[in-house]
């Protein structure tokens, strides 16, 4: 009898081979890769992680278009490429990732059912909403540790500049906390591959 994935091991071999299928024609052109955080419909039970990377071509294609300074359009992600890749997390996309985090989840006691997201709960009873919130923001927090680590081990494992040819900054942010992009992006990398974009950030 096979031994199930742990969440996390799943997670790491799923971004070496999202690395592996990004464009040939594009891998000397990317200089950063992005972890963008999300969650469906905002519920915390559902997190899944967008891997992708923005080009020096699109850099200049910004520059041209859309933003006069280079710093911007280098290294603040609303001016990146974000649309058409992989995810990796508990999404239809990923019908494994999402069995093998819930049960992990389930596991360590950070859990709660039902359907009611957290943007839409009815009244509950005295306390209920308030140990709703401490799952949640525990579910954040692990998924964020989760994310991290798959960068870490990226760079750590070789795989990441076995894929580009040479190795880039992991750039990981989530839209709803912008506030915490610098730590995390700054936990997520050797601080050599990510001085410019935490001199930019910090401004």
């Amino acid at each position: 009898m096979s031994v199930p994935m742990a969440f996390r091991d799943h997670m790491r071999r799923g971004a070496k081979e999202i690395l592996a299928r990004f464009p040939e024609a594009l891998k000397p052109e990317i200089y950063v890769v992005s972890f963008s955080i999300w969650r469906v419909n905002y519920d915390p039970r559902f997190p899944y992680v967008t891997i992708g990377y923005n080009t020096e071509s699109e850099v200049r294609r910004v520059l041209d278009t859309e933003c006069s300074y280079e710093g911007a359009a280098r290294w603040e992600y609303s001016y990146w490429l974000l649309e058409g890749f992989e995810m990796l997390g508990r999404v239809p996309e990923d019908p494994v990732g999402g069995e093998l985090y819930v049960q992990e989840m389930r596991n360590k006691g950070i859990w709660y059912d039902g359907e009611v997201g957290p943007l839409e709960r009815p009244q509950v009873e005295a306390g209920v909403e308030d140990m709703r919130d401490v799952v949640d923001e525990q579910l954040v927090l692990d998924f964020d540790e989760v994310c991290i680590d798959i960068a870490r081990h990226l760079h750590a494992s070789g795989q990441l500049e076995a894929a580009l040819g040479r190795a880039v900054p992991i750039v990981v942010f989530d839209m709803d906390r912008p506030e915490w992009e610098l730590e995390a992006t700054e936990a997520a990398n050797p601080q050599s591959l990510i001085t410019e974009f935490s001199d930019h950030v910090r401004g």
